[in-house]
């Protein structure tokens, strides 16, 4: 009781600015309608008597709750050992800070995260959803729809070019494809004509687009030469096991994600091959933990993860702002598209 009547109230803020109560309820909470001097008193009272506004009663002016889900469709042993999301996260948790909302975390683990996710989305908690890591058959896009919630994907997602006919969908990726074709015209251009590819996850866009940037230049590659793998160490170091298995003559390995690549380097180390004399690594994805800390350092694929994750988060706010017209909009006008960032092939010591 005590901490309740210490706080300061509407009025006490109205008191001090010299305003009605109104008047301070329309500035706290994003109102139109009050003269530029008048506004400056009531951020003046505020500031100095340390006001917080009660964020219930700002939604129900606003129909904003300052808050957005980030929706990971990978279980949290995956998230938490992968740089890539812990990058895509700073980026977006950036973004989200500047406009003062919060993030709220959701992981799928199983069947039943699905429906709690879909009921937390449907239950009017959060402004807008950021999803990325869909899986082709992830039934995640149907329960976001259902729920009604803005939405804007990270990576491109299955339907999004002609297979469900949904040009409302806005995604955020990187040059997948035209990454791959540059990092296999690299070990092409260094003389190496055995080259094998460790895919991700061929249920994932960005996996597919990488296989396709590898048979755009290797058109008659060999198919022992290519092996799905997961986008883990593990993964990687299980199918570069598979290939030299296969083809203990190939020279040159791409590989759809830098750890994978790691964990390819360590099966290549094992076999008693060197790195780049017998064997030329190039990965995906240029995350510095990992690509500067191999041995030898990784040559790689750079996409800009942060900037993506950013860029997942502006888009949403830009459709936010659209839908709820505010005299403090952040400027960021126009209706959002899909974004496709540009990627950049980084020498290293590895190829």
């Amino acid at each position: 009781m005590t901490e309740t009547a210490s706080r300061p109230t509407l009025e006490a803020v109205a008191a001090r600015a010299g305003v009605s109560r109104a008047t301070v309820s329309r500035v706290v909470n994003g109102g139109e309608g009050v003269r530029e001097p008048l506004v400056e008193r009531v951020r003046r009272a505020v500031e100095e008597l340390g006001y917080v506004p009660n964020q219930a009663a700002r939604s129900l002016v606003t129909r904003r709750h300052d808050a957005v889900a980030v929706v990971i469709a990978e279980p949290e042993t995956r998230v938490f050992a992968d740089p890539f999301f812990a990058l895509q996260l700073r980026g977006i948790s950036k973004e989200l800070t500047a406009h003062d909302s919060q993030l709220v975390l959701l992981l799928t683990e199983g069947p039943e995260d699905y429906a709690r996710v879909g009921r937390y989305l449907a239950g009017g908690h959060v402004d807008g959803a950021l999803v990325f890591s869909l899986h082709l058959d992830d039934p995640l896009p149907g329960l976001i729809q259902s729920a009604g919630v803005p939405t804007v994907f990270g990576g491109r997602p299955g339907w999004a070019e002609g297979t469900r006919g949904d040009t409302s969908t806005v995604y955020v990726d990187s040059d997948n494809r035209g990454g791959a074709r540059d990092a296999v015209r690299h070990l092409v251009g260094l003389g190496r004509t055995r080259i094998a590819h460790i895919t991700g996850p061929l249920d994932q866009t960005s996996a597919v687009d990488r296989l396709d940037g590898f048979r755009d230049v290797m058109v008659d590659a060999d198919p022992r030469l290519i092996v799905e793998g997961d986008f883990t160490p593990a993964g990687g170091e299980r199918a570069m096991r598979e290939l030299l298995d296969r083809c203990p003559e190939l020279d040159a390995v791409f590989a759809a994600n830098d750890v994978s690549a790691s964990g390819a380097l360590r099966v290549l180390r094992d076999r008693g091959l060197r790195v780049p004399e017998d064997v030329a690594v190039v990965g995906f994805d240029d995350m510095l933990p990992v690509a500067e800390q191999s041995d030898p350092p990784l040559t790689t694929v750079r996409q800009d993860i942060e900037r993506m994750g950013r860029l997942m988060a502006r888009l949403l706010l830009r459709g936010l702002e659209r839908r709820v017209p505010d005299e403090h909009a952040q400027g960021l006008g126009g209706a959002p598209s899909s974004v496709v960032l540009p990627t950049t092939l980084v020498r290293r010591a590895s190829a």
